[in-house]
């Protein structure tokens, strides 16, 4: 029988500053402290370079920009886990070089390790990070849960469209109180 875990994804300094409302982070917060209760893994996930970029391909539109402003190496501030949400003891911190928590991270052998077979997703951004882990999850064959309100997005109606919409399709949508009625 398989496993669950929380997946904490891009819940990082950067990512939380741009936000400017730490407030917003508490489904996040209560999803962390319930999956712990509930003895569910907590897996974080934060996006980060390393130094001089070699993996940033000149192609990507998004993380080009990024190497030409500088920051987001692996030891930066902004690309450490948020402090209202720390990593416990032998909580697992995967750095990913793109989007999906998937792409150049090993989580995929982390997870098959494990024994996980039904990911919980949470985190910033609904259009980034949690659409591309759902996508590359949902192909992969991961059970999978979006808990809508741990869901940050700068696009209101965004968020709303896949929450509502696209989500659905391929995963439970929850809120963190329903999910943790649940356990």
């Amino acid at each position: 029988m398989g496993k669950t875990a929380l997946m904490v994804m891009d819940v990082q300094n950067g990512i939380v500053d741009r936000y400017g409302n730490p407030e917003g982070l508490q489904p996040v917060q209560f999803a962390v402290r319930s999956a712990r209760a509930h003895g569910i893994a907590v897996i974080f996930v934060r996006v980060a370079f390393r130094p001089g970029y070699p993996d940033v391909s000149p192609n990507n539109r998004s993380f080009s920009s990024i190497r030409q402003m500088g920051g987001m190496i692996e030891t930066d501030h902004a690309t450490q886990i948020w402090q209202g949400v720390q990593p416990e003891g032998d909580e697992v911190v995967v750095v990913k070089r793109r989007v999906s928590a998937f792409t150049g991270s090993g989580l995929e052998v982390i997870l098959r390790a494990q024994s996980i077979d039904h990911l919980i997703l949470c985190g910033i951004a609904t259009s980034g990070v949690v659409l591309s882990t759902l996508r590359q999850a949902a192909d992969l064959d991961y059970r999978l849960t979006v808990l809508s309100d741990a869901c940050l997005d700068r696009d209101p109606e965004v968020h709303r469209l896949l929450i509502e919409k696209v989500f659905v399709r391929q995963a439970e949508v929850l809120s963190v109180a329903e999910w943790d009625a649940t356990l």
